[in-house]
């Protein structure tokens, strides 16, 4: 037989479990909620006699919720002795206040207030993920839900993330809140932000250190075979070549053949402020990205700042070629309408790319002797 101060803890203990507190506070059949209590075996009953006294004396005092009694008939006694039976607890606000924990009512009502003026499509995170507003104020966790409405893929467009100006934040509020932020994102965008970075979703500057990776394609330009430089370095140190091969990704140093006066610059993804570089003008500049929506927007990106280059490896005739065996869907686009920069066989492939279940088909699978041929008709 547990005694009200046993199920109370009983009651916060489960207060901390997202489930629970998801189930129980977002659907709406799960109540009312009934918490059984338990009686005393007919040994106990006979034997300790004061302490089922004690037992009824502490059940019939609780206030909160409805107590449900059952009479329940002992050999030892000469009628059926009235025993409570179960807690029956009608809403989450009963839940908390039998729990006799302050935490638990604090964190209730703190939720209730967020639950109604946030989109339900946010309800399960917030509720399951108290570290996201736990420490924070109630009134801009709302403005940062309005914000990740507002916000949008490569919505940034270059711009650093305290420029922008949205959903009426200040200029340090992504700062203070680019965890949560990011978290929001994920829910509408399949966990995009998180997956490739809040900056690169956003297509924001990074004002933090960026490092590219620098591959000389021939010998005698620089005196290392790689090396990692930070994208604000790169900006203002021109590189000797003549030809500079800008790659969206890494991951595919492997295929890269050797190219005369070509330096590659690997792993700019969509940070791309430092292609403002002046010296850039002054190169044969190739670009080469993923065939998917996402690579056509950072080709669109490179173009605004480098309206000479060539794009590499990036069409329709390509992806047509090899989409059977290579492509995979591409978890979220990166718009429905073909962005500002891309030409118009672009645009028509980026359209293309949408209508397709696998519209993406990523750079470092493509076949090595296809790689080479290409790059080496560039130079």
């Amino acid at each position: 037989m547990k005694s009200p101060e046993a199920v109370a803890i009983q009651l916060a203990r489960q207060w901390h479990s997202a489930d629970r507190r998801e189930h129980f506070l977002l659907d709406p059949k799960a109540w009312p909620r009934r918490v059984a209590i338990g009686g005393p075996s007919p040994s106990v009953f006979t034997q300790h006699t004061a302490a089922v006294r004690e037992h009824i004396a502490r059940w019939r005092a609780v206030a909160v919720g409805e107590v449900q009694w059952q009479d329940i008939a002992f050999r030892s006694a000469a009628e059926p002795v009235s025993l409570p039976h179960q807690w029956l607890l009608g809403s989450p606000e009963e839940w908390a206040e039998a729990s006799g924990d302050a935490q638990v009512q604090l964190e209730l009502q703190r939720l209730r207030y967020l639950l109604e003026r946030v989109n339900p499509c946010f309800h399960s995170l917030l509720i399951r993920q108290r570290a996201l507003w736990r420490d924070r104020n109630d009134d801009e966790i709302v403005q940062a839900t309005a914000l990740a409405f507002a916000l949008e893929p490569g919505i940034a467009a270059g711009r650093p993330l305290r420029a922008l100006a949205l959903a009426g934040i200040d200029s340090k509020f992504m700062e203070r809140h680019r965890a949560l932020v990011t978290a929001l994102l994920d829910i509408r965008f399949d966990g995009q932000a998180s997956q490739i970075g809040l900056n690169s979703f956003l297509d924001a500057a990074d004002e933090g250190e960026h490092w590219l990776l620098v591959v000389p394609l021939s010998p005698g330009l620089l005196p290392f075979a790689q090396q990692r430089v930070r994208a604000s370095e790169l900006r203002d140190s021109p590189l000797p070549a003549s030809r500079i091969l800008l790659i969206e990704n890494d991951r595919c140093l492997h295929l890269l053949p050797t190219l005369p006066g070509t330096i590659a610059v690997l792993g700019s993804g969509l940070d791309l402020a430092w292609l403002r570089a002046d010296w850039l003008y002054e190169r044969n500049v190739g670009y080469w990205g993923d065939m998917d929506t996402w690579g056509l927007r950072m080709l669109a990106c490179a173009r605004t700042l480098q309206p000479h280059l060539t794009p590499l490896l990036m069409n329709q005739a390509l992806f047509e070629r090899f989409s059977g065996t290579l492509a995979v869907p591409e978890p979220i686009t990166a718009g429905f309408m073909p962005p500002d920069g891309l030409h118009d066989s672009e645009r028509t492939f980026y359209r293309y790319l949408l209508a397709q279940a696998k519209g993406r088909l990523e750079q470092e699978f493509l076949p090595a002797d296809i790689v080479s041929h290409a790059l080496s008709e560039w130079t």
